[in-house]
C-alpha cells in the first residue's frame, strides 16, 4: 500500500475537539496506549498517534477506490447522522444514518428482498401507480415507502456486500462491526477511550461525541475516497 500525504494536521485536530475523550471512569484500559493524559476528569487522546492511523486508513481507502471497491459509512447516532449523509454522498459511498438493521449484512439475502421491495415501491410512486390504488392500499404502501426510505435510503443502489465499512462510534454499530467482522470485510472504525481498539482492522482514536470531530475524521476519509476514484476513472 502506498503511503502518501494527506495534510493532517494537529492543530487542526485539537481546534476541532478531536483530543477530548470520555471521562476517566468510562474507559477501556486497551486505550492506554493512545491516551496522552488526563484533564479535569477525562482523558485526553494522544493526536500523534489519531493522525497516524487517520493517515494508514486514508492510504487504505485510496488504494481501494482506485481499484473501483465499495464502501459503506455507518453512523446512526443523531450527533453523526448528518455528516454520514454527506460524507456518503460526496463520495459516492452507500450509508446507513439511521438504524443499523440486524442482518443487514449478515443475512443479504433478506436485505436483498427489501431493497427490490423498495425499489418497486419508488417505480411505481414516480410513476403514479400508487395513487391509483384504493386510498387505504395506497396509504398502507405509501407509509411502506417511507420506513424503507428511512432505513434503506442511504443503501438503495448497493447490490453486494461492501468492500471495507467505515464505522463511526463503535460502541453505537457494534452490531454492525460484528456482522463486518463475521463476515471478514475490512472496517474502519472510529473509537473514543470507552472503546476495544483490537476490533477494528484500522481504529482512529478520536472524539466520537463532537460532531467537528466526526466531520473531521471523514472530511480527510472522504478526501482520500474522491482522489482514489478520480484515480480509478483515468486508470480503469
Amino acid at each position: 500500500m502506498t503511503r502518501r500525504y494527506w495534510n493532517i494536521n494537529l492543530e487542526e485536530m485539537m481546534e476541532a475537539g478531536v483530543h477530548f475523550g470520555h471521562g476517566t471512569r468510562k474507559w477501556n484500559p486497551k486505550m492506554a496506549p493512545y491516551i496522552s493524559a488526563k484533564r479535569k476528569g477525562i482523558h485526553i487522546t494522544n493526536l500523534t498517534r489519531t493522525a497516524r492511523f487517520l493517515s494508514e486508513a486514508c492510504d487504505l481507502v485510496f488504494d481501494a477506490a482506485s481499484r473501483g471497491k465499495q464502501f459503506l459509512i455507518v453512523g446512526t447516532k443523531n450527533k453523526a447522522a448528518d455528516s454520514v449523509a454527506w460524507a456518503a454522498i460526496k463520495a459516492r459511498c452507500h450509508y446507513v444514518n439511521k438504524k443499523w438493521l440486524g442482518g443487514m449484512l449478515t443475512n443479504w439475502s433478506t436485505t436483498e428482498t427489501r431493497l427490490h421491495k423498495f425499489r418497486d415501491l419508488r417505480m411505481e410512486q414516480k410513476t403514479g401507480r400508487l395513487n391509483r390504488l384504493p386510498k387505504r392500499d395506497a396509504a398502507m404502501l405509501k407509509r411502506q415507502l417511507s420506513r424503507l426510505q428511512t432505513y434503506l435510503g442511504g443503501i438503495k443502489y448497493m447490490t453486494g456486500l461492501p468492500d471495507i465499512v467505515i464505522i463511526v462510534d463503535q460502541h453505537e454499530e457494534y452490531t454492525a462491526l460484528r456482522e463486518c467482522i463475521t463476515l471478514g470485510i475490512p472496517t474502519i472504525s472510529l473509537i473514543d477511550t470507552n472503546c476495544d481498539p483490537d476490533l477494528a482492522d484500522i481504529s482512529i482514536p478520536a472524539n466520537d461525541d463532537a460532531i467537528s470531530s466526526i466531520r473531521l475524521i471523514l472530511n480527510k476519509l472522504v478526501f482520500a475516497i474522491c482522489e482514489g476514484r478520480s484515480s480509478y476513472i483515468r486508470n480503469p
